[in-house]
């Protein structure tokens, strides 16, 4: 019974350490079992008690096609963007700067930021995210019941692209022209015509207006 129970301690650990590793990802159940050594259902349940317990929450695709064929994966985040990069192994900041994890942990951060401010202001708003194919993706939308009002995009860059516009834009053509905002890695805001950017630093000025 004791070695049966210290398994199960074991396999929840590595479970909670695969989860820094994809946070700000598409949740790929049966990928985390087979890496953790467990069934689909354990996973399914523990990525439950990590919900249950704020230390994790998953983000719903928005469900209107607009003639798209939509993912039906949903999304995983860490509430905490810090343990996020722990548990992913990240121990300096230089890591962070050079690493593979820099983008997730970028967007992690954001929707983690939204999410506790919506839920401390007790906010009626639901928040989603948005992807038909490979590069068409919106990372977060804001919802009131059926009408989006406010798209999105994260970026961990320190210098914007042009590129980065794209995604909200199209999703903005499609969806009625919601409130679009960029959040990027600088620390230089830009008043950009359609798309306000909103550097770091400026978050909460960013959810203001995402929330108004």
């Amino acid at each position: 019974m004791i070695d049966e129970a210290q398994r199960d301690l074991d396999h929840f650990h590595r479970v909670v350490l695969m989860c820094g590793a994809r946070s700000g990802q598409l949740l790929n159940l049966s990928a985390l079992a087979a890496d953790c050594g467990i069934t689909h259902n354990t996973a399914h349940a523990w990525i439950g008690v990590l919900a249950a317990s704020y230390i994790a929450t998953r983000l719903t695709p928005f469900h209107r096609n607009f003639g798209k064929r939509l993912s039906k994966t949903l999304k995983l985040y860490l509430l905490d963007p810090g343990l996020a990069a722990w548990l992913a192994g990240v121990r300096s900041a230089p890591e962070l700067v050079v690493g593979s994890l820099r983008g997730p942990l970028f967007e992690t951060w954001v929707v983690s930021a939204f999410l506790k401010r919506r839920r401390n202001g007790l906010r009626p708003e639901e928040l989603h995210f948005w992807r038909y194919s490979a590069g068409n993706e919106v990372d977060l939308l804001i919802t009131r019941g059926e009408e989006v009002v406010a798209a999105i995009e994260c970026k961990s860059g320190r210098t914007v692209a042009g590129d980065w516009f794209a995604p909200p834009e199209r999703f903005a053509a499609l969806a009625g022209s919601p409130r679009r905002l960029l959040i990027y890695g600088g620390d230089a805001d830009q008043p950009r015509k359609g798309v306000p950017v909103f550097g770091w630093r400026a978050i909460g000025r960013a959810m203001g207006l995402a929330f108004a």
